[in-house]
Protein backbone atom coordinates (compact mmCIF):
# COMPACT_ATOMS: atom_id res chain seq x y z
CA UNK A 1 0.00 0.00 0.00
CA UNK A 2 2.77 2.31 -1.01
CA UNK A 3 1.88 3.43 -4.66
CA UNK A 4 1.62 7.40 -4.58
CA UNK A 5 0.74 7.42 -8.16
CA UNK A 6 -2.11 10.29 -8.94
CA UNK A 7 -5.07 8.90 -10.79
CA UNK A 8 -7.19 9.79 -13.40
CA UNK A 9 -9.30 12.90 -12.44
CA UNK A 10 -12.57 12.59 -14.02
CA UNK A 11 -15.48 15.13 -14.02
CA UNK A 12 -17.32 14.99 -10.82
CA UNK A 13 -15.20 13.60 -8.65
CA UNK A 14 -14.06 15.44 -5.19
CA UNK A 15 -10.71 14.29 -4.56
CA UNK A 16 -10.35 15.69 -1.32
CA UNK A 17 -12.71 13.52 0.36
CA UNK A 18 -11.99 9.41 0.57
CA UNK A 19 -14.31 7.56 -1.41
CA UNK A 20 -14.69 3.76 -0.88
CA UNK A 21 -13.94 2.45 -4.63
CA UNK A 22 -10.67 4.20 -4.21
CA UNK A 23 -9.52 3.53 -0.59
CA UNK A 24 -10.87 -0.51 -1.43
CA UNK A 25 -8.54 -0.21 -4.41
CA UNK A 26 -5.59 1.19 -2.01
CA UNK A 27 -6.31 -1.94 -0.23
CA UNK A 28 -6.58 -4.40 -2.76
CA UNK A 29 -2.83 -2.93 -3.67
CA UNK A 30 -4.44 -0.90 -6.54
CA UNK A 31 -2.86 2.37 -7.79
CA UNK A 32 -6.01 4.43 -7.65
CA UNK A 33 -6.16 7.32 -5.30
CA UNK A 34 -5.51 10.25 -4.29
CA UNK A 35 -4.02 11.73 -0.75
CA UNK A 36 -7.31 11.68 1.41
CA UNK A 37 -8.18 7.91 0.28
CA UNK A 38 -4.70 6.98 1.35
CA UNK A 39 -4.92 8.78 4.30
CA UNK A 40 -8.11 7.85 5.44
CA UNK A 41 -7.47 3.82 4.28
CA UNK A 42 -4.24 4.38 6.89
CA UNK A 43 -6.28 5.34 9.31
CA UNK A 44 -8.81 2.46 9.22
CA UNK A 45 -6.33 -0.38 8.46
CA UNK A 46 -4.36 1.41 12.12
CA UNK A 47 -8.01 0.79 14.20
CA UNK A 48 -8.71 -2.32 11.91
CA UNK A 49 -5.51 -4.44 10.69
CA UNK A 50 -8.07 -6.82 9.33
CA UNK A 51 -9.55 -4.94 6.44
CA UNK A 52 -6.98 -5.90 4.40
CA UNK A 53 -7.82 -9.23 4.60
CA UNK A 54 -11.43 -8.37 3.84
CA UNK A 55 -10.48 -7.23 1.02
CA UNK A 56 -8.58 -9.42 -0.38
CA UNK A 57 -11.20 -12.27 0.58
CA UNK A 58 -13.84 -10.53 -0.77
CA UNK A 59 -12.24 -10.91 -4.19
CA UNK A 60 -11.10 -14.46 -4.15
CA UNK A 61 -14.56 -15.21 -2.73
CA UNK A 62 -15.75 -13.39 -6.45
CA UNK A 63 -13.09 -15.68 -8.41
CA UNK A 64 -14.63 -18.66 -6.68
CA UNK A 65 -18.25 -17.99 -7.17
CA UNK A 66 -18.36 -16.75 -10.57
CA UNK A 67 -16.12 -19.87 -11.80
CA UNK A 68 -18.92 -22.36 -9.99
CA UNK A 69 -21.57 -20.00 -11.27
CA UNK A 70 -20.22 -20.55 -15.10
CA UNK A 71 -19.22 -23.28 -14.45
CA UNK A 72 -21.43 -26.33 -12.42
CA UNK A 73 -24.13 -23.58 -12.66
CA UNK A 74 -24.31 -23.19 -16.25
CA UNK A 75 -24.74 -19.16 -15.68
CA UNK A 76 -24.28 -17.51 -18.62
CA UNK A 77 -25.49 -13.81 -17.58
CA UNK A 78 -23.94 -11.80 -14.83
CA UNK A 79 -25.09 -8.29 -13.49
CA UNK A 80 -22.17 -7.32 -11.03
CA UNK A 81 -24.07 -3.92 -8.86
CA UNK A 82 -21.16 -1.93 -6.79
CA UNK A 83 -18.40 -3.11 -9.47
CA UNK A 84 -15.69 -1.02 -7.71
CA UNK A 85 -12.58 0.45 -9.89
CA UNK A 86 -11.59 -2.59 -12.22
CA UNK A 87 -8.49 -4.90 -10.82
CA UNK A 88 -7.47 -8.60 -11.79
CA UNK A 89 -9.63 -11.21 -12.11
CA UNK A 90 -12.82 -8.72 -12.69
CA UNK A 91 -16.56 -11.05 -12.71
CA UNK A 92 -16.20 -10.76 -16.90
CA UNK A 93 -12.93 -12.20 -16.77
CA UNK A 94 -13.37 -15.07 -14.37
CA UNK A 95 -16.86 -15.84 -15.96
CA UNK A 96 -15.46 -15.58 -19.69
CA UNK A 97 -12.50 -17.86 -18.87
CA UNK A 98 -14.51 -20.52 -17.95
CA UNK A 99 -17.17 -20.17 -20.43
CA UNK A 100 -16.48 -17.16 -23.31
CA UNK A 101 -19.91 -16.61 -24.31
CA UNK A 102 -21.03 -15.28 -20.80
CA UNK A 103 -22.11 -11.68 -20.88
CA UNK A 104 -21.82 -9.35 -17.89
CA UNK A 105 -23.16 -6.03 -17.09
CA UNK A 106 -21.58 -4.01 -14.68
CA UNK A 107 -23.85 -0.87 -12.44
CA UNK A 108 -21.41 1.69 -10.35
CA UNK A 109 -21.88 5.01 -9.73
CA UNK A 110 -18.45 6.36 -9.44
CA UNK A 111 -16.73 8.98 -11.88
CA UNK A 112 -13.32 7.53 -11.58
CA UNK A 113 -15.15 3.74 -12.05
CA UNK A 114 -17.22 5.08 -15.15
CA UNK A 115 -13.61 6.13 -16.48
CA UNK A 116 -11.68 2.62 -15.79
CA UNK A 117 -14.60 0.60 -16.93
CA UNK A 118 -14.97 1.93 -19.88
CA UNK A 119 -11.17 1.63 -20.99
CA UNK A 120 -10.59 -1.71 -18.89
CA UNK A 121 -13.76 -4.19 -19.23
CA UNK A 122 -13.23 -5.65 -22.44
CA UNK A 123 -14.93 -9.01 -23.68
CA UNK A 124 -14.34 -11.42 -25.43
CA UNK A 125 -15.57 -11.85 -28.96
CA UNK A 126 -18.17 -14.60 -28.30
CA UNK A 127 -19.32 -12.95 -25.11
CA UNK A 128 -20.12 -9.07 -24.10
CA UNK A 129 -19.64 -6.36 -20.88
CA UNK A 130 -21.48 -3.09 -20.94
CA UNK A 131 -21.50 -0.85 -17.78
CA UNK A 132 -24.24 1.34 -16.62
CA UNK A 133 -24.03 4.10 -14.65
CA UNK A 134 -26.58 4.18 -12.31
CA UNK A 135 -27.56 4.27 -8.20
CA UNK A 136 -27.78 0.86 -6.83
CA UNK A 137 -30.88 1.87 -5.52
CA UNK A 138 -32.42 2.79 -8.99
CA UNK A 139 -33.17 -0.41 -10.04
CA UNK A 140 -35.33 0.50 -12.28
CA UNK A 141 -32.78 2.43 -14.13
CA UNK A 142 -30.46 -0.86 -13.97
CA UNK A 143 -32.63 -3.34 -15.19
CA UNK A 144 -34.16 -1.09 -18.62
CA UNK A 145 -30.32 -0.49 -19.11
CA UNK A 146 -29.15 -3.91 -18.61
CA UNK A 147 -31.66 -5.37 -20.78
CA UNK A 148 -29.84 -4.02 -23.75
CA UNK A 149 -27.19 -6.77 -22.81
CA UNK A 150 -28.39 -9.49 -21.15
CA UNK A 151 -31.87 -11.95 -21.40
CA UNK A 152 -34.19 -11.41 -18.39
CA UNK A 153 -35.77 -14.78 -19.88
CA UNK A 154 -32.86 -16.75 -19.15
CA UNK A 155 -31.32 -17.01 -15.47
CA UNK A 156 -28.95 -13.91 -14.53
CA UNK A 157 -26.71 -14.20 -11.33
CA UNK A 158 -27.04 -10.94 -9.50
CA UNK A 159 -23.64 -9.85 -7.74
CA UNK A 160 -24.13 -7.59 -4.97
CA UNK A 161 -20.79 -7.74 -3.29
CA UNK A 162 -19.92 -5.02 -0.67
CA UNK A 163 -22.66 -3.29 -1.79
CA UNK A 164 -25.88 -3.34 0.69
CA UNK A 165 -23.59 -2.17 3.56
CA UNK A 166 -23.91 1.29 2.17
CA UNK A 167 -27.49 0.99 1.99
CA UNK A 168 -27.80 2.12 5.55
CA UNK A 169 -31.77 1.06 6.08
CA UNK A 170 -32.31 -2.42 6.52
CA UNK A 171 -35.67 -2.50 5.01
CA UNK A 172 -34.66 -0.25 2.01
CA UNK A 173 -31.62 -2.95 1.45
CA UNK A 174 -34.61 -6.08 1.41
CA UNK A 175 -36.55 -3.89 -1.20
CA UNK A 176 -33.18 -3.31 -4.13
CA UNK A 177 -32.55 -7.48 -3.16
CA UNK A 178 -36.40 -8.12 -3.90
CA UNK A 179 -36.94 -5.86 -6.93
CA UNK A 180 -33.81 -7.32 -8.52
CA UNK A 181 -34.52 -11.16 -7.52
CA UNK A 182 -38.21 -10.47 -8.94
CA UNK A 183 -36.83 -9.35 -12.22
CA UNK A 184 -35.10 -12.18 -13.01
CA UNK A 185 -35.99 -16.28 -13.86
CA UNK A 186 -35.86 -19.51 -11.97
CA UNK A 187 -32.38 -20.55 -11.92
CA UNK A 188 -30.86 -17.15 -11.43
CA UNK A 189 -28.72 -16.96 -8.20
CA UNK A 190 -28.00 -14.38 -5.76
CA UNK A 191 -24.26 -13.32 -4.65
CA UNK A 192 -23.57 -11.27 -1.81
CA UNK A 193 -20.83 -10.58 0.94
CA UNK A 194 -21.17 -7.56 3.55
CA UNK A 195 -18.70 -6.38 6.28
CA UNK A 196 -20.28 -7.67 10.24
CA UNK A 197 -19.08 -6.87 13.42
CA UNK A 198 -19.33 -10.61 14.00
CA UNK A 199 -16.78 -13.34 13.06
CA UNK A 200 -13.98 -11.44 15.10
CA UNK A 201 -14.81 -8.17 13.28
CA UNK A 202 -15.84 -6.38 16.65
CA UNK A 203 -12.80 -3.82 16.28
CA UNK A 204 -13.97 -2.74 13.28
CA UNK A 205 -16.75 -1.07 15.07
CA UNK A 206 -14.36 2.02 15.96
CA UNK A 207 -12.92 2.26 12.49
CA UNK A 208 -16.61 2.47 10.63
CA UNK A 209 -17.44 5.26 13.05
CA UNK A 210 -14.56 6.67 11.59
CA UNK A 211 -14.99 6.54 7.91
CA UNK A 212 -18.65 7.54 8.27
CA UNK A 213 -16.88 10.88 9.49
CA UNK A 214 -14.34 10.96 7.20
CA UNK A 215 -15.15 9.32 3.85
CA UNK A 216 -18.10 8.72 1.49
CA UNK A 217 -20.54 7.21 0.89
CA UNK A 218 -21.45 5.70 5.07
CA UNK A 219 -20.95 2.16 6.28
CA UNK A 220 -23.38 -0.08 8.14
CA UNK A 221 -22.76 -3.44 9.40
CA UNK A 222 -24.83 -6.49 9.61
CA UNK A 223 -25.41 -9.90 11.70
CA UNK A 224 -26.06 -13.16 9.74
CA UNK A 225 -29.83 -12.54 11.03
CA UNK A 226 -29.96 -9.27 8.71
CA UNK A 227 -28.13 -11.35 6.09
CA UNK A 228 -30.50 -14.09 6.14
CA UNK A 229 -33.44 -11.69 5.68
CA UNK A 230 -32.07 -10.59 2.28
CA UNK A 231 -32.61 -14.31 0.83
CA UNK A 232 -36.49 -14.67 1.68
CA UNK A 233 -37.59 -16.98 -1.12
CA UNK A 234 -34.54 -18.11 -2.24
CA UNK A 235 -32.64 -21.65 -1.98
CA UNK A 236 -28.57 -20.75 0.23
CA UNK A 237 -26.05 -22.80 -1.63
CA UNK A 238 -24.15 -24.87 0.92
CA UNK A 239 -21.88 -23.42 3.46
CA UNK A 240 -24.22 -21.41 4.00
CA UNK A 241 -23.75 -17.81 5.23
CA UNK A 242 -20.43 -17.94 6.12
CA UNK A 243 -17.37 -16.19 6.21
CA UNK A 244 -16.59 -14.82 2.79
CA UNK A 245 -12.97 -16.76 3.26
CA UNK A 246 -14.57 -19.79 4.21
CA UNK A 247 -17.12 -19.76 0.98
CA UNK A 248 -15.86 -23.40 -0.51
CA UNK A 249 -12.12 -22.48 -0.22
CA UNK A 250 -10.16 -24.05 -2.53
CA UNK A 251 -7.10 -26.63 -1.64
CA UNK A 252 -9.92 -27.28 1.20
CA UNK A 253 -8.45 -31.23 0.51
CA UNK A 254 -5.78 -29.84 2.93
CA UNK A 255 -7.54 -30.35 5.85
CA UNK A 256 -6.89 -26.60 7.12
CA UNK A 257 -9.56 -24.10 6.72
CA UNK A 258 -8.82 -20.65 5.88
CA UNK A 259 -8.62 -17.97 8.39
CA UNK A 260 -11.91 -16.32 8.86
CA UNK A 261 -12.70 -12.79 7.88
CA UNK A 262 -15.08 -10.58 9.04
CA UNK A 263 -17.03 -10.24 6.04
CA UNK A 264 -20.04 -12.21 5.28
CA UNK A 265 -20.43 -14.38 1.88
CA UNK A 266 -23.25 -16.53 0.31
CA UNK A 267 -24.77 -17.73 -3.04
CA UNK A 268 -28.07 -18.54 -3.46
CA UNK A 269 -30.74 -20.13 -5.82
CA UNK A 270 -33.46 -18.60 -7.36
CA UNK A 271 -35.93 -21.83 -7.09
Amino acid sequence: MEDERTPIEPSGLNPGVAHNARVWNYWLGGKDHYPADREVGERVFGMFPGIVHVARADRAFLGRAVRHLAGEAGIRQFLDIGTGLPTVDNTHEVAQRVAPDARIVYVDNDPMVLVHARALLTSTPEGATDYVDADARDTGAILKAAAGTLDFDRPVAVMLLGLLNFILDTGEARGIVRRLMDAVPSGSHLVLTHPTLELGGEANAEAMRFWNEHATPPITARGSREIAGFLDGLEVLEPGIVSCSRWRPEFADLGEAPSEVAQFGVVARKP
